[in-house]
């Protein structure tokens, strides 16, 4: 192949000037961080690989992808794209991308300069396609199908296509892994498998057949006919015949709809202790539930309203979402989509699964120290019933009918709905107390902190608390504070209650999970107590009267505002529930408002109260952490 010639090069040179007028400053930015590193630069005679990352998980692939090359006696460069100068792939002879797709189908920021000279480049004639002749590369993608299928992995398409356009041999088929279909590991081994061997051949060439996309190809991946997720993961070809799709699509669906939970996706709940119920449904056994099975507190929910916090199933109808939140407790290994696409389970036969597998877990806790017999017989017969373990419980088509099911059985419900589904939420029949999660106050930081899958999600957010305020039960906006990312927004927060008129305003401190590819939070985001209780009287202070601070569990690191003209009665907080008034009211079958089933509030759940929302009828227990030498004492 013939060598870049001299004249083009000065005239690439031209063109990277006038790029970096426009780029200035966070050119200067970058070079000051270059002179830090080590004066060992990357060798342009190796080849590279490249993590386009926004979460960690494409820089985990990659850190694997180069140990694998290196046992196969490949040492190629491990290269962050943000300490990087494009100029230099003009001297590369091998690049490979592991790319993530980050908002909008667009780069993640550790790559988005790399990225505008890639596509300024090869869109720009006087470049031409001959720039990146002598560079080989290959691309791995790491999206999300449940964003669309335009915006699935389209930042590595983007790579490919501006590579080529600068004359780069693409040497193996670009790979696309779908982190929510649980296909990512299985795919991204194949391909690094293929990648190996294309090197390793002795005078390879790239073809045409190998790097690029026919027509046919895209329309294949447009039209959404095969679905990783259908088949865990292992994706069939995309120049796969007609009768091929036909046949996987047939046996790995029924009667044209598939199962929610894969096998890759049941077996990572499993291992969290999630009891997987049919196709779409989980219980779990909360640790506040075990907490008071051995007489140690109950969870906030019994400080604010009464929970028995031993006679509580922590269940879901769905462990699908529409978000894929930052600080999502469960890693999103649970599924997502923007509506109802699988299988669905009987309504009935969820609550008994549900009950069943509870009992089960409940069980598991005989002999235990601390759970006496009359504890454990209250356990295996729950009263209470938190739709809130994971996912989206709206979702689910009967949703109505399970609410009714547990109201027959006298148990009471409380459901979480992330605010994606307004018109659900004006469907749903009464539920006990009903939270919409307030995750962010403005358009940007929601995006930012939900992820949400909706394009027109914001929308959707103010539409649900409209859809709120229209409720005549309890009603709960509940805030996750999130230091750095949500927790500055008092005055946005306050505009946000006239919106959804909410009875009661819950704010807890994030809750720090460890680490995640997923996720970038680490123990600094998590707020302290007192930073929870100074955020809620500053937005109790802001609502002019309408709302005060009422209670508060400092071992959650919770608190709670409620309306004073409902719940605060001569001049005692009544934030607790009658339950048993609460099951007449419904099967009255007359209509009903929340302040006809409230109770008074202990004195020691009262915000300010000594015993900061712990009931002293339970004995306090912390355990012992000895850290550095006291931990190697015996």
């Amino acid at each position: 192949m013939a060598l870049v010639s001299p004249s083009r090069l000065a005239l690439l040179a031209l063109v990277s000037i006038s790029a970096f007028c426009l780029y200035k400053s966070r050119r200067l930015r970058r070079q000051k961080k270059l002179l830090l590193l080590s004066s060992s630069s990357p060798n342009p005679s190796r080849g590279k690989i490249f993590f386009a990352s926004e979460t960690g998980t494409s820089k985990t692939l990659a850190s694997r992808l180069s140990a694998f090359l290196r046992s196969e006696g490949l040492d190629l460069d491990l290269v962050d794209p943000a300490d990087y100068e494009p100029d230099d792939l003009l001297r590369e002879t091998l690049v490979v991308f592991v790319a993530s797709t980050w908002e909008d189908g667009g780069p993640p920021r550790n790559a988005g300069f790399l990225a505008r000279w890639l596509e300024d480049g090869s869109a720009d004639f006087r470049v031409g396609s001959a720039a990146l002749a002598e560079c080989r590369f290959a691309v791995f993608g790491v999206g999300s199908r449940a964003y669309g299928l335009r915006r699935f992995n389209a930042f590595a398409r983007g790579l490919s296509g501006w590579m080529r356009g600068l004359g780069a041999v693409e040497v193996v088929r670009r790979g696309e892994g779908d982190v929510d279909g649980g296909g990512v590991e299985v795919e991204f081994e194949r391909w690094s498998q293929r990648l190996v061997g294309v090197l390793k051949a002795e005078g390879f060439e790239g073809d045409e057949e190998e790097g690029t996309d026919s027509e046919e190809d895209v329309e294949a991946e447009e039209s959404g006919v095969v679905d990783l997720e259908d088949i865990a993961g292992k994706g069939p070809s995309r120049r796969s015949s007609s009768s091929v799709l036909k046949s996987m699509v047939l046996n790995g669906e029924e009667n044209g709809l598939k199962e929610m939970v894969t096998p890759v996706i049941r077996t990572s709940l499993e291992k969290q202790g999630y009891k997987i119920i049919g196709s779409h449904s989980g219980v779990k056994l909360c640790r506040w539930t075990k907490s008071q099975l051995r007489g140690r507190g109950g969870c906030y929910k019994h400080s604010f309203y009464g929970i028995e916090s031993h006679r509580c199933m922590e269940a879901t109808p769905s462990l699908a979402c529409a978000n894929k939140c930052v600080f999502c407790w469960r890693h999103h290994t649970n599924p997502v989509g923007k509506s109802w696409k699988w299988k669905m389970d009987d309504p009935l036969e969820i609550v008994n699964a549900a009950i069943d597998q509870h009992r089960k877990m409940i069980k598991q806790m005989k002999g235990v120290p601390g759970v006496n017999n009359e504890r454990l017989s209250e356990g295996l017969a729950p009263r209470h019933c938190a739709l809130s373990l994971v996912g989206e419980p709206i979702m689910y088509p009967e949703i109505n009918t399970l609410i009714d099911e547990l109201h027959r059985r006298r148990i009471s419900s409380f459901l979480v709905t992330n605010a994606q589904f307004p018109e659900k939420i004006r469907a749903l029949k009464p539920v006990t107390q009903l939270y919409v999660s307030v995750d962010a106050a403005t358009k940007d930081s929601l995006k930012a902190i939900d992820r949400p899958l909706f394009g027109d999600f914001w929308e959707r957010f103010v539409d649900s608390l409209k859809a709120l305020y229209e409720k005549e039960q309890r009603t709960v906006y509940r805030l996750t504070l999130v230091k750095g990312w949500n927790a500055e927004d008092i005055d946005a927060y306050s505009s946000l209650l006239g919106v959804g008129n909410p009875d009661l305003v819950e704010i807890k401190g994030v809750t720090y999970c460890g680490s995640s590819a997923t996720s970038k939070l680490t123990m600094e985001n998590v707020p302290w107590h007192a930073d929870v209780r100074a955020f809620s009287e500053a937005l109790a202070l802001k609502s002019n009267g309408e709302y005060e601070v009422a209670c508060e569990h400092v071992h959650s690191c919770c608190v709670l505002l409620a309306k004073v003209t409902k719940y605060k009665v001569n001049g005692r907080w009544h934030t607790w529930i009658d339950y048993g008034k609460f099951h007449d009211l419904v099967a009255s079958g007359k209509p009903f408002s929340s302040e006809d089933y409230m109770a008074p509030t202990p004195l020691w759940a009262v915000y300010g109260a000594e015993e900061g929302g712990f009931d002293p009828d339970q004995s306090r227990y912390k355990k012992e952490r000895r850290h550095g030498a006291a931990a190697l004492q015996t």
